[in-house]
């Protein structure tokens, strides 16, 4: 085993939160059942080169949930190498949010399912023009499971009050 395994090892027995984090795993989880914003995954291009992009996400059962077309080029490249990165953070001051690497599964089954839980979250409104335009693309969506590895929250609060 090298040392890489034995740290991933220490991670997941601690419960995925690195150590230094401004948060713990309850806080951690809060944030991202509570942040209704896009979460920014990374993943490499086929040439290699990084690719970062928005999705609407939903946390549940210790995973990040995703969906989107399976035509899409991110899904593509998670084919060809599943590990990713991502984030979750607003925009606004304070800055803080959560950040972590993890491994991305791809379910065409579950691919309506999570759009539908997806359109109820970011919209709040199945019957609305936009919900309408998604339910009828939602035969050929992909859900994306990410799995995370490790996860870390920073919170500049403090620092930023005056």
């Amino acid at each position: 085993m090298d040392n890489s395994d034995g740290e991933r090892r220490v991670q997941q027995a601690a419960g995925m939160i690195r150590s230094g984090s401004a948060w713990d795993k309850q806080q951690i989880t809060q944030c991202l059942r509570d942040c209704i914003i896009p979460v920014r995954l990374a993943c490499l291009s086929a040439s290699g080169a990084p690719l970062v992009c928005s999705l609407w996400y939903l946390y549940d059962d210790d995973a990040i949930w995703c969906a989107t077309q399976q035509s899409a080029s991110v899904i593509k490249y998670l084919e060809q190498e599943p590990r990713c990165g991502f984030e979750v953070a607003p925009e606004a001051m304070p800055y803080r949010g959560v950040r972590g690497q993890g491994t991305a599964k791809l379910s065409v089954a579950a691919g309506e399912d999570v759009l539908l839980r997806l359109i109820d979250r970011y919209l709040g409104d199945r019957d609305t023009a936009f919900a309408a335009w998604l339910l009828k693309r939602s035969a050929s969506e992909i859900a994306v499971k990410i799995e995370p590895d490790w996860m870390t929250a920073w919170d500049f609060g403090r620092r930023m009050r005056d």
